[in-house]
């Protein structure tokens, strides 16, 4: 495994960590509950991480069969192929996505473990859609051809590497308590106003790394 591939998952990681919804709940629980928000926060995040992990090794899993099932028909050069064209088409939606200022970050009910836990599974219903970073990474790890023992732990970092500034926000919180607050508040109302604004983002530079990861291949 190349140096070159780190590189570019470690940038896909990054920018999943500009998740506003994962981001946008954190910043819910912080400023709504003081007193449970430890136990809230993380098994919302843990939740968030386990889903996301599952559907990396199915996506892997999957993609290894159909390419060994249909060795003759469809190579890796094939393969490489339709990730570039993948990337030049985000790449050119990303300038066409519409302007929403609705929040679309989903809020627990109560204060329950359950609820947060079904947050979690919402977020991930709501991200998965559109994780572009994580499906260009498993991508750029199915047609490199990244035996199981090393793929396995590189899906495993970057969903930690995804939760990295929930974890943050919250220590910067525990640190510095009140001081920042005004500073939170500001920040998720941004996020609920911005998440198509990243989603653009995101399809762009995903594009540009799926297009001059492939082109070597072509």
């Amino acid at each position: 495994m190349g140096t070159d591939l780190l590189v570019y998952l470690g940038g896909l990681a990054l920018l999943d960590t500009l998740s506003p919804t994962i981001i946008g709940v954190t910043l819910f629980l912080i400023l709504t509950d003081n007193k449970n928000l430890t136990s809230r926060l993380f098994s919302y995040l843990f939740t968030v991480v386990i889903l996301y992990f599952s559907l990396g090794i199915v996506m892997m899993l999957g993609l290894n069969y159909i390419i060994e099932t249909f060795s003759n028909i469809f190579q890796n050069k094939i393969f490489s192929w339709i990730i570039f064209i993948i990337g030049m088409i985000l790449f050119v939606a990303s300038f066409f996505i519409p302007t929403n200022k609705k929040s679309n970050i989903p809020k627990p009910k109560t204060h329950s473990i359950f609820s947060i836990v079904f947050i979690g599974i919402t977020t991930f219903l709501i991200e998965a859609g559109t994780a572009l970073p994580y499906f260009a990474a498993i991508g750029l790890l199915t047609t490199n051809d990244i035996p199981f023992y090393q793929w396995l732990p590189i899906i495993a970092t970057y969903n930690i590497i995804m939760i990295l500034p929930a974890i943050l926000i919250f220590l910067g919180y525990k640190l510095f308590g009140k001081w920042i607050n005004s500073t939170l508040v500001n920040l998720r109302n941004k996020i609920s106003n911005s998440s198509n604004s990243a989603l653009s983002w995101i399809m762009c530079i995903v594009g540009l790394i799926l297009i001059f990861n492939t082109i070597d291949y072509l």
